[in-house]
């Protein structure tokens, strides 16, 4: 686990000298320049400005499970059997395929800090920053197999959707299967994955990734466009506590009654959301390339493309990707 005793002087965002960082930590001050290096490697911004000291602009909030279990509704805090709360990890998803098979069930949430192996639909890398986005993974079991699944993926974005604009952030839009958009760049992902009997009784981990405040230097390598909540918001920071008891608040209810609703309860919401609705766009599967008109989604969240060859035919997920027309 990496040395983070440096956080807590630094969350304020104001500036603090080499020297009080060693008096209060008790340490030399190479010392505190050696945490600060680690503290850059983990991908937070270091400021240093001679005269002044050192800085993380904007400030940081760590996770903290009691300020989301005392920030969550009453009515969805029984739904959530635990909130793993960890430093750093390989991926969430991950973590909670290990805790099924090791027989944590519905409610079972892992979140983190970091990730070091974070990963999005596709296999693509989930650049997952030091305390800066939100990455988190909730477990339910269901007993009707790999047919729950139909649509749950875009019932998720509802919820986050749901989420975000509790939080007060502007209103959001989604791209089937999978991505929250704002102004057409990537603000989060979500990521379903399942385990147990694809005709029986199974459990299905939701993984889902929300760019809260992306560091410049962390985002280098990310190719494609992006934003995240602080730029939508102005530069406003939004406490990551909040934003995962409103998403749990959403997610929880939603899991538990999805096998009996399925996402015909869903749809509605989710076309008031579509990114694409009547756009013209071109899916890409390996090296086919199939151009249409995106004409919204059905009772089973297959996306409804219209071609002129073909006429309007149901296009389900999988290794699938949707662009816009060039």
């Amino acid at each position: 686990m990496p040395n983070t005793s440096l956080l807590p002087l630094l969350s304020s965002g104001m500036f603090v000298s080499g020297q009080d960082l060693a008096d209060l930590l008790g340490v030399s001050r190479t010392a505190v320049w050696k945490q600060l290096n680690k503290l850059e490697e983990l991908g937070l911004e270091i400021e240093s400005v001679k005269g002044k000291g050192y800085r993380i602009p904007g400030g940081i909030t760590l996770l903290d499970e009691q300020a989301v279990r005392d920030t969550m509704a009453v009515d969805s805090l029984p739904l959530l059997a635990m909130l793993d709360l960890r430093d750093a990890i390989g991926s969430t998803n991950a973590e909670a395929m290990s805790q099924i098979a090791a027989g944590r069930g519905s409610g079972y949430v892992c979140t983190a800090e970091q990730q070091t192996a974070g990963r999005g639909r596709r296999g693509r890398e989930w650049v997952s920053p030091y305390a800066r986005n939100l990455y988190l993974s909730a477990v339910w079991e269901y007993e009707q197999g790999a047919a729950v699944l139909e649509g749950m993926s875009l019932a998720v974005g509802v919820v986050v959707a749901r989420a975000l604009a509790a939080c007060g952030v502007p209103p959001v839009q989604l791209k089937w299967p999978n991505d929250l958009l704002y102004e057409g760049a990537k603000l989060g992902g979500i990521l379903l994955e399942m385990t147990g009997d694809p005709a029986g009784a199974c459990q299905v981990v939701v993984g889902i990734g929300v760019n809260v405040s992306m560091p410049g230097k962390a985002a280098e390598g990310i190719d494609q466009s992006w934003t995240d909540v602080s730029r939508i918001n102005s530069g406003s920071p939004l406490d990551r506590n909040l934003l995962l008891a409103a998403i749990l608040d959403e997610l929880l209810p939603m899991l538990a009654s999805f096998e009996a609703t399925g996402f015909e309860a869903w749809r509605d919401e989710w076309l008031l959301l579509d990114a694409y609705a009547g756009a013209d766009v071109v899916l890409h599967s390996g090296n086919k390339k199939t151009a249409g008109k995106a004409m919204g989604v059905d009772k089973r969240g297959a996306l409804l493309l219209q071609t002129v060859s073909a006429g309007v035919q149901a296009i389900y997920g999988g290794e699938i990707s949707l662009r816009p027309a060039s």
